[in-house]
Formats: structure tokens, C-alpha cells, sequence
């Protein structure tokens, strides 16, 4: 399979964000991503100017952070081409984005930060809710804010990468019991908006800065169609296409680069004499292999079913057999630290 590493959940200066659209992908492509999805809040502005394509070797591709009008139920919508109006209520949105042919994540669902007044917590409410595609299982920002202190806010400030330790265990929780139901997509997301702030009252810092964050939380997608890089757009539905569609089939996977390059990492499954990759469903028989390829880092592998760890092993590679029905997924952690998260392979459910 081809493998291509990218950046979610990102904000230019037509929303929130402090960047240009062609400057955050030219940082994207200078620390080397393959694609990087801008999801400003409640606009499309990029993609109707016409800032979608190639940036070197960088694929800028347009979505949304559409909220309601309590500015709740924040929702990562990609691949639309209207943007949903917010007086909608989150249900009318989520389904518009699935109507129009788009792949959507709910955002941040778990938000508890109080350490700024002026950025409350954004936490999705509405669980009701069935048309999403899957949920930001790890959003850099919303750890930090989390985990900020009046104690530790200069180290948080001067190291933002070395303060992030793991996704919610509340997210992972409803992550795996979504997954015992219904096919439900993670994904990471770094929620870049390189904001200015003022320190002391003498000199201004930038907090998440775009090529600082770009090297924290990625999103690897898996795919078995190659896109070629091209300046002149030729190929750009065609590298949209093969990136959405992988997202939303779940073939992909999140990694923390602030503890190593997660490429290679491999995590399928074997039955019937056919190979089952993570978001496919594995009819159940009597056992199925589930493998594990680490890229050349010995490190602890957790396999988990149904959001429970039932087996563990510390190498470079893993063989697990299973002869139950449920939802598995992998967790790797390099010297004690989380560094990837698996989506689900789901066997007989």
C-alpha cells in the first residue's frame, strides 16, 4: 500500500489563524508532509479563491470547522463545496457535509480547558447524532490548554510539543464503544493557529507555531492508489479523491513525530486467505491473525478489543491470534510515551 503522512485541523488568517493560506503550506512542505487539510472556521474562502493544490510537494487541500450557534459541536467537514449555515443545529450540518459527498469528524469532543477565558472549551454535546464519519481521537491545542498551569505556563509556552502525553482516555473510551456499532473513524489533528500572545508585557510569543505543530500530531492514510505530485493541478481530484476516500474508509492512522517517524508502521489483518487492513470489517471463523509492523523501533504493543488491552508485547513486529468477535486496535508507546494509535479492524460485528 502507499502510505502518505499529513497535518488535520488547521486555521489561516480567514478565520482565526494568524497565517496566510501559501505560507502554512509552504511550512507544510518545507518539514516535509504530504498533505495537509486548512479547516477554518465556518468558511470555505480558501477553496473558492482558488489556494487549493500543489505547494512543492505539499498537497493544500480545503475543508471547514463548522459549530453551531452556541459555538458548540465543533465538525471537521472535507471534501464539501458549500459550507453549512450555523444557525443550523449540529444534526442538520453533520448531514449536509454526508449529502454533499464530504467526510466529517466531530472535533475536540471531549473539551475541558479553562485555562483562558477567551478560549472556552468547545466539547460536542449531541451523541444522538449518527451521519459523522469518525471523531478527532487527539487534538494538540486542546491537550496543551488542558494541561496549562499558572506553574508550568512558560515551559508549556517555549516547549509546546514536549507537554502533549496521550489523546483523552474519555475519547478513547467513546472511540471503542462507538466502534462495537458502527465503523467509526479517529483521526489526530493539530489545530494550528499560530496565535500571539503577550508574556510578561515586554515581549510576544508565538504559540503553536505552524512548523512547530506540524511535526507533533499526524495522520498517516494507507491507500492502494498512488497520486503523483504535479505542479499544474492535473492530478488534484484525483489526490483528493484517494485521500478522503481513505479517511473515510479508516485506513489510516495517528502518530506523535515529537517520539519518532511513524512510517512503515503496519497493522492488518489475516483470514480466509485474504488480507484485511485497519477500517475493514473480518467476517468471524474459527481465528484470525492480526500483525503488527513496527518501522524498526523496538517499542511496547498494545493490542486492545472492545477498548480493554488483552495482550502486550515489546518488540519490533507482533502476532496476535484472535477467535472472538469485536472491535481491535493497536497502541504503540516509545520508552513509556504514546506515539501511534491504530484505527479499529472489526471482526464479526
Amino acid at each position: 500500500m502507499y502510505e502518505y503522512v499529513g497535518a488535520l485541523h488547521m486555521h489561516s488568517n480567514f478565520s482565526d489563524g494568524s497565517g496566510e493560506v501559501t505560507e502554512i503550506a509552504e511550512i507544510a512542505d518545507e518539514v516535509g508532509l504530504d498533505y495537509i487539510i486548512l479547516s477554518d472556521h465556518n468558511t470555505l474562502r480558501a477553496l473558492k479563491e482558488g489556494y487549493e493544490g500543489w505547494y512543492g510537494k505539499t498537497l493544500l487541500l480545503v475543508g471547514c470547522e463548522i459549530n453551531d450557534r452556541e459555538n458548540k459541536n465543533h465538525y471537521l467537514a472535507f471534501g464539501i463545496k458549500e459550507n453549512p449555515s450555523t444557525r443550523l443545529p449540529a444534526k442538520e450540518y453533520v448531514k449536509s457535509v454526508k449529502e454533499q459527498g464530504g467526510v466529517g469528524f466531530i472535533a475536540h469532543p471531549h473539551e475541558k480547558r479553562s485555562s483562558m477565558k477567551e478560549h472556552p472549551p468547545y466539547p460536542w454535546l449531541d451523541w444522538d447524532i449518527e451521519d459523522f464519519d469518525g471523531i478527532e481521537i487527539w487534538n494538540h491545542m486542546s491537550e496543551w490548554m488542558e494541561g496549562l498551569t499558572e506553574e508550568n505556563k512558560y515551559n508549556y509556552f517555549m516547549h509546546p510539543l514536549r507537554s502533549i502525553v496521550a489523546p483523552p482516555q474519555e475519547t478513547l473510551t467513546k472511540w471503542d464503544e462507538l466502534n462495537l456499532h458502527r465503523k467509526v473513524v479517529g483521526i489526530g489533528g493539530v489545530d494550528a493557529h499560530a496565535h500571539k500572545v503577550n508574556l510578561l508585557g515586554f515581549f510576544e510569543v508565538e504559540v503553536f507555531p505552524y512548523k512547530v505543530l506540524f511535526k507533533s500530531i499526524r495522520t498517516h492514510i494507507l491507500t492502494n492508489e498512488k497520486f503523483e505530485v504535479d505542479g499544474s493541478n492535473k492530478n488534484l481530484e484525483t489526490a483528493k479523491k484517494v485521500i478522503y476516500n481513505a479517511l473515510r474508509k479508516g485506513n489510516c492512522f495517528v502518530a506523535n513525530y515529537y517520539h519518532g517517524d511513524a512510517r512503515g508502521f503496519r497493522f492488518f489483518a489475516e483470514a480466509n486467505n485474504n488480507i484485511y487492513h485497519m477500517g475493514d470489517k473480518v467476517p468471524l471463523i474459527e481465528s484470525v491473525r492480526l500483525r503488527v509492523i513496527l518501522p524498526n523501533i523496538t517499542s511496547t504493543i498494545k493490542l486492545l478489543k472492545n477498548g480493554k488491552v488483552i495482550d502486550s508485547v515489546e518488540n519490533i513486529d507482533a502476532e496476535f491470534i484472535v477467535k472472538d468477535k469485536g472491535a481491535y486496535r493497536i497502541e504503540v508507546s516509545l520508552d513509556g510515551s504514546a506515539w501511534i494509535f491504530s484505527n479499529h479492524i472489526r471482526i464479526g460485528i
